[in-house]
């Protein structure tokens, strides 16, 4: 079986079916509808809701537009789909909320309040993402302006910072044994989705098959926008420099400084747009192009998924069937 064969455990088509793992559990999400299947000790239980979809050509939908909302959109539903997943785990993962919680849910109501709880963990998410993964290695990178007046090697600098800052944090992540579970529910989800785009039954030994990486995963998406931010900051600095030539004479400066992380903070919505528009391509073709910008993230998944056992890809199984559309192939790429 050649590379490419094997790779793609014989596809048939694409599919824009994905998922998440959760807690004892997957997320999936469909075209028309999203799904949380956990396992306690009932079997596996099952939380389907409708998807909000937009309407075809509204401001949403516009290229690169679409990247931002999608983005947006994705970490309200992870959060939703993480705190379902807590209140249908077994026992020994669910924690009584604390008596600040319950003063807050008294007050606010069951319902501002889950819809609080919501906002400020995607507040917190998105703020620790941008803190450790991009504002401390430019605050880092930004001190080597002294010897390096190259914007490119600059941001070269950076880039490398931000890759050991984040090799290092999926190194510590990994060795958490609950982590270890979620990533094997993350090689599942993986599994599942190959094995229904490969045409097959869903079925245990159908899906154990498999391969556990995918190229369209969702969780490599954030090795992508680093990747493709050493670019962008590079092209979009130098390009700043030439509109602004007193800008330059004030490198190594404090206020210099400031300035350009600022920059860069502001052009993050831009790289995430475009590493979304890089999804959707490799979501609907496969050739050499799309395998090359693939790459990276494949080989990324060597360190956030792990092997299921049976029990797992049962969930995935579940998962992916709780969300196929009603009109066959709607899902399609």
């Amino acid at each position: 079986m050649s590379k490419k064969n094997k790779d793609n455990c014989c596809e048939k088509f694409k599919t824009m079916i994905g998922g998440q793992a959760l807690i004892e559990g997957i997320m999936m999400r469909g075209p028309e509808k999203d799904a949380v299947v956990v396992r306690n000790k009932d079997g596996l239980q099952i939380d389907v809701k409708p998807r909000k979809i937009h309407k075809k050509g509204s401001f949403a939908t516009w290229p690169l537009i679409r990247g931002v909302v999608g983005f947006f959109d994705s970490q309200v539903t992870g959060v939703k789909a993480l705190m379902k997943s807590a209140d249908l785990a077994p026992e020994e993962y669910q924690e009584e909320p604390s008596k600040f919680d319950a003063w807050l849910e008294k007050k606010l109501g069951s319902e501002k309040f889950q819809k609080a709880i919501i906002g400020v963990a995607v507040f917190l998410g998105l703020a620790m993402s941008i803190g450790l993964f991009f504002l401390l290695p430019m605050v880092v990178g930004s001190f080597f302006d002294r010897w390096i007046d190259s914007m490119v090697v600059l941001n070269l600098v950076e880039g490398l910072i931000r890759m050991l800052i984040f090799g290092g944090y999926m190194l510590l992540v990994s060795c958490m044994k609950e982590m270890r579970r979620v990533f094997a529910y993350h090689g599942a989800e993986h599994k599942t989705i190959r094995c229904y785009e490969a045409g097959l039954p869903l079925t245990v030994e159908n899906v154990r098959k498999m391969n556990r990486k995918h190229p369209r995963c969702g969780t490599s998406f954030l090795l992508v926008v680093m990747l493709l931010s050493i670019l962008v900051f590079s092209v979009a600095s130098t390009g700043l420099l030439a509109l602004m030539p007193a800008l330059e004479a004030m490198q190594g400066s404090f206020l210099y400084r400031l300035i350009m992380i600022a920059y860069k903070l502001a052009l993050l919505p831009f790289v995430v747009a475009i590493a979304y528009e890089i999804n959707r391509l490799v979501g609907r073709h496969d050739n050499w192009f799309t395998r090359i910008l693939t790459a990276p993230g494949m080989w990324f998944q060597n360190f956030t998924t792990c092997e299921p056992d049976d029990s797992m890809i049962e969930v995935g199984i579940a998962a992916v069937e709780a969300v196929l559309p009603e009109q066959e192939g709607s899902d399609r790429w």
